[in-house]
């Protein structure tokens, strides 16, 4: 069956269900009717052997489970006598029929079907006259493997993912990223790596902690073995929506993957995949979500494990999360003698710059760049994703950043890489075209300071042009007579008494001299100043647009005054026409 045919024999299936569904239902029963038929016609050729075996062990009192995969040569099985061909041969039972199916599937599948809610979408067909037609309708499609390979049985899935995402898409963007955004951040992650991926055989393991509907680690799975198609990934991922997990894992058992890998469960508070390390990973966390709920569980990790759990640098403050996500990635790199990790991450722009010296963000931005883990950070243009406008930023990290690159970071500013869209979803509006991502690539493969029509695109720092110091700036108080008052006891006896209300801070560039910059920028304005240096603190941010901005001189102002002469003038004669 090709791709068209299957694509539009998935949507015929709609219409059965127009009327009783809406639009952005469809997918409810649409995806968990395709895997079941995927996975009945892949089991069709053992299904004897499997049935034979169970009763074998059964009756020698063993537990089946290891010799039913076996027989079955897959990573599931199921046990029970129907298959989908049967469940057509009763109709007056077709609904405790086809349930006592899925009970027959081994657990990781039943899962599937369960975090689908399957079982209400029973119900409701029931209910509507339509369970008997859509099972016969999908009983129809020969998905047999012979017939449509994994990878286009991937595909396919893939594409009905993405369509009813749109057709929902007051929530897509919390479960869905724009596919070209994860083929930009995959080139990225990959791209330094070329020689090493394709060799004969490499096994790589990639892990999204924030999965969605798998498509992070589709795309990374279909660039890694387009590159080399002798490649084994292994993808791992954790996700929290009940049917955005269903869905991520019935994309990868559809392909082959081990189901295993997928956790269900909130990643920053119940880690799936405890004390394991990836060679890539990609994520689009939340923006600005709160994490007050499990507030209590990360504080603990961070007082009782400090560097040795996830969040050793620092924490966020409790209004946005997505930091969190940063901390944890790091915490599951390879460590460089094993041969290190690359990731790439999408942030709004609160992770850039919010919080002073001193508080969790900076510390996280200064854990990051003391360690020199940031190789770049790229800005999308806005009206990327489906549910927000925002600017974002993919950030690229890794341990083993190439000798060129260390000790730097490099900052594109690809805001304006975009097409118009033909039709908006949601607050999407703009996409990257194919080769506005072959440009940013570029760019950062190049590693160079690029200028286009005068404004920069491509900037590289040292990471200390991020960081500063903030010192604070103390004034004696002075007595009624304009004396200084000296303090009479402490360690701080015979010294001027200092002035709260005086108070001052100032940030110092790391690159400068505390006194240097002292003596030129506050003396000449308060000689009677001093530094507290106890007071001092490191901090660091990304002030990405102010690097990147381009001033434009006003026009002249001879052309500026006889411009407003034209619009008096035109004023003036307005009211004298009034007046006659």
């Amino acid at each position: 069956m090709s791709d068209t045919n299957l694509s539009s024999f998935l949507w015929s299936v709609a219409d059965l269900l127009r009327g009783d569904y809406k639009q952005a239902d469809y997918g409810k029963v649409i995806l968990p009717f395709t895997v079941l038929r995927r996975l009945d016609c892949v089991l069709e050729s053992t299904k004897a052997e499997v049935l034979a075996e169970k009763e074998l062990r059964e009756k020698a009192g063993l537990n089946p489970d290891a010799f039913l995969l076996r027989k079955a040569k897959q990573s599931f099985y199921n046990v029970s006598p129907l298959d989908m061909k049967k469940l057509m041969g009763d109709s007056d039972h077709i609904g405790e029929n086809l349930r006592a199916y899925i009970a027959g599937f081994s657990a990781p599948v039943r899962d599937i079907f369960e975090s689908f809610e399957f079982e209400k979408q029973i119900d409701r067909l029931q209910k509507a006259g339509l369970l008997y037609l859509v099972t016969e309708r999908f009983a129809n499609a020969d998905l047999h493997p012979s017939k449509v390979s994994n990878a286009q049985m991937g595909l396919v899935f893939e594409e009905l993912i993405r369509k009813f995402a749109e057709l929902s898409n007051e929530t897509a963007g919390e479960h869905f990223t724009p596919r070209e955004v994860i083929r930009l951040m995959v080139d990225l992650i990959f791209f330094e790596d070329g020689d090493a991926l394709s060799k004969p055989g490499v096994v790589r393991t990639i892990y999204d902690p924030t999965a969605g509907t798998g498509g992070m680690l589709s795309i990374a799975e279909e660039s890694l073995t387009d590159m080399n198609p002798s490649a084994r990934p292994s993808m791992y991922g954790q996700e929290l929506n009940p049917e955005s997990y269903a869905i991520c894992k019935a994309d990868m058992l559809i392909k082959g993957q081990d189901i295993g890998n997928v956790i269900f469960g909130n990643t920053l508070s119940n880690d799936g995949h405890p004390g394991k390390t990836f060679d890539y990973m990609l994520s689009n966390p939340p923006f600005g979500v709160e994490w007050k709920k499990i507030e209590r569980e990360i504080r603990r990790e961070a007082e009782e494990k400090g560097f040795d759990g996830r969040f050793g640098p620092g924490l966020p403050r409790v209004s946005d999360g997505s930091l969190l996500f940063l901390l944890h990635l790091l915490s599951k790199m390879r460590r460089v003698e094993d041969g290190g990790s690359r990731f790439g991450i999408v942030l709004n722009g609160s992770p850039l710059f919010t919080g002073g010296a001193g508080s969790g963000e900076s510390e996280i931005r200064r854990y990051v760049l003391e360690n020199d883990l940031l190789e770049a950070i790229v800005a999308l243009p806005t009206d990327m994703f489906y549910n927000t406008g925002i600017s974002t930023y993919v950030w690229i990290v890794s341990n083993r950043k190439p000798e060129a690159r260390r000790g730097k970071v490099q900052l594109i500013d690809a805001s304006a890489f975009w097409q118009k869209m033909r039709k908006s979803l949601g607050s999407k509006r703009k996409e990257l075209s194919p080769s506005h991502i072959a440009d940013i690539v570029r760019i950062f493969g190049d590693f160079e300071e690029v200028t286009r029509d005068g404004a920069p695109i491509s900037r590289i720092f040292s990471n200390e042009a991020f960081g500063y110091r903030t010192i604070t700036v103390e004034r004696p108080e002075r007595d009624a007579d304009g004396k200084v008052v000296l303090a009479t006891k402490g360690k701080n006896k015979g010294q001027p008494v200092p002035n709260s209300s005086q108070r001052d801070t100032e940030n110092v560039p790391l690159s400068e001299s505390i006194d240097d910059y002292f003596r030129r920028e506050v003396l000449p304005h308060a000689p009677d100043a001093w530094i507290d240096h106890e007071k001092t603190k490191v901090g660091y941010e990304i002030p990405f647009n102010r690097h990147f901005y381009v001033f434009k001189p006003p026009r002249p102002l001879a052309e500026i005054d006889a411009e407003l002469k034209t619009v008096t003038d035109r004023i003036l004669t307005m009211i004298g026409s009034l007046s006659h």
